[in-house]
């Protein structure tokens, strides 16, 4: 894990909260109902139908954190004149486009 992990914080409302933990919770069903697919010896092409669903549902989350992360996060620093975020930035981007 990166070093700067965690280092720096995100305060969100309580319904944003909800919101997220909403999408990870489901997420979470999905994982552990391919987990159940497996034990019951579904088809692989029914496993990895869902295997992509579960992907999309991880890859739409993290694009609804990047946007609010630069309409707030990063407005905010670049705002307060931090232009180190647009490092940061640009090595999210780089994560993403593996």
């Amino acid at each position: 894990m990166d070093n700067n992990c965690c280092a720096k914080k995100t305060k969100r409302s309580e319904e944003e909260k909800k919101r997220i933990i909403g999408r990870l919770n489901r997420i979470s069903g999905q994982i552990n109902g391919i987990g159940k697919m497996i034990e019951n010896d579904a088809y692989c092409n029914d496993v990895l139908i869902q295997l992509a669903a579960a992907k999309n549902s991880i890859k739409s989350l993290s694009t609804y954190i990047l946007e609010n992360h630069l309409c707030t996060c990063v407005a905010r620093d670049m705002e307060n004149g931090d232009f180190d975020t647009i490092d940061e930035v640009i090595s999210l981007f780089k994560r993403f486009d593996q």
